[in-house]
């Protein structure tokens, strides 16, 4: 009897111990990986670390997440493909390193948004032509946007040698494009000669002279301190508004609860206006540094830049043939901006 009742504590003793971890690893937070290309002091980086603490304590550790920084994981360029094949949790890309799966990406590119108040950008963004590219992206990657895109800023031409004070002083140049058609189309345009290079890759590739000039934003060029890389010159014509969308891949959304998945999407909508007014913030900041530095800026006239959007309106056929924009969205982004 005494033997019998010994085994008995044994067994339930036993399982208990073996029951033990199980119970742990369900009380475990379900953790994340968000992908970043740009390095930690860049607006997009502040953000979705603000974002990703924030997270963590309104789930109350229910969701932890790790920011990798300066393309530790991958580059932009890679990121939609690592996202879909469940290589990382989150990622963020550049709206113009989407445009290979998704053209209507590039809707940003049309004449319409060049050299315009951000407004106008937004408006267009946060509404329908922004939800029909969501959409899309949504079917290509199985993914779930998180919600409205970030600011980068304003997306201007910078250059080692050559002097910017026209549009004119851009033809003949290598310029590096952060991807897209339609930035290749503009560079084009300019009579310049398309480069494509990642960005982790900028600095040194500017020093050794692989390229000439390049499309990015006062901020994007502070953080990288390109002006160690020998950048001297700014045409400021703000060309469009740079966004970068927030992607949550498809494996771990469906591994959230609804509730988890309501608090990830409000939170980001909650903190979104802060956001874009930082990186605004930062890229006016940005700017001074630049200049500190010895950048020399030329910001265009409202006629020089009202100039140069009628002449790109004029050839706008070959920019929608060329991005391979649908027509739906270019029907909607001239809804939204007023041209219709």
């Amino acid at each position: 009897m005494t033997v019998r009742l010994t085994r008995r504590i044994f067994v339930g003793a036993a399982a208990s111990t073996l029951a033990g971890p199980a119970v742990l690893r369900a009380a475990e937070p379900l953790k994340f990986r968000w992908s970043l290309d740009t390095a930690p002091s860049h607006p997009r980086n502040q953000a979705v670390v603000d974002y990703v603490g924030k997270l963590e304590k309104a789930s109350n550790g229910e969701l932890k997440g790790e920011v990798f920084h300066s393309g530790q994981l991958f580059a932009d360029l890679n990121v939609s493909k690592a996202l879909l094949q469940g290589q990382v949790e989150v990622a963020a890309p550049g709206a113009w390193t989407l445009t290979g799966l998704v053209p209507d990406c590039d809707m940003v590119q049309l004449p319409y948004f060049y050299g315009v108040p951000i407004d106008v950008t937004h408006k267009a963004t946060d509404g329908a032509p922004g939800e029909h590219v969501n959409k899309q992206l949504e079917a290509k990657l199985g993914s779930h946007v998180l919600g409205p895109w970030i600011d980068l800023g304003y997306q201007n031409w910078y250059s080692t040698k050559q002097a910017l004070d026209k549009f004119a002083d851009l033809k003949g140049l290598k310029i590096r494009s952060p991807g897209g058609a339609a930035i290749s189309w503009r560079i084009k345009f300019a009579g310049g000669i398309a480069n494509t290079t990642a960005w982790p890759n900028v600095p040194l590739a500017l020093s050794q002279g692989t390229f000439d000039a390049f499309v990015s934003t006062d901020e994007s060029c502070n953080s990288a301190k390109l002006w160690e890389a020998g950048v001297k010159y700014c045409y400021a014509d703000h060309q469009f508004m740079g966004q970068y969308i927030p992607m949550i891949g498809k494996a771990f959304w469906a591994k959230l609860s609804p509730a988890q998945q309501k608090l990830m999407v409000d939170l980001w909508a909650q903190n979104i206006a802060g956001y874009r007014k930082n990186a605004a913030d930062s890229q006016a900041n940005a700017r001074k540094v630049l200049e500190t530095n010895g950048v020399k800026f030329h910001d265009p006239s409202a006629d020089e830049a009202g100039a140069t959007r009628k002449a790109m309106l004029a050839d706008i056929d070959a920019l929608i043939k060329d991005a391979k924009l649908s027509a739906e969205v270019v029907k909607l982004v001239k809804a939204s901006t007023g041209a219709a």
